[in-house]
């Protein structure tokens, strides 16, 4: 379990949001090997889809570079045990013609 093993690098979700999102991630490391990080993100982008609507997105590992737009309030990035953890609800984008 957490154990407070997590540290947030990042965030803008609301706190009730963060502690969800570490949790999901521990009860991921619960259930799948640490080194099968698509598991992982797939557990945790399923939790956050079913319990605050589809669009979420989920990165796990521990090298990774990424460029991204989120919706206000549902970003956070954190490292949990060895693993980093990013994960946010995408922004849609309006495009003029």
């Amino acid at each position: 379990m957490l154990e407070g093993k997590a540290l947030v690098d990042d965030s803008d979700m609301p706190l009730k949001m963060q502690i969800e999102a570490m949790s999901f991630a521990s009860q991921a490391l619960d259930l799948y090997d640490v080194f099968d990080c698509i598991s992982i993100a797939g557990y945790i982008k399923k939790e956050f889809d079913s319990k605050y609507g589809n669009g979420w997105q989920c990165v796990v590992g521990s090298n990774f570079g990424c460029f991204f737009t989120h919706s206000k309030g549902t970003f956070i990035y954190f490292t949990l045990e060895r693993l980093k953890f990013l994960i946010f609800k995408g922004a849609s984008s309006s495009t003029s013609p």
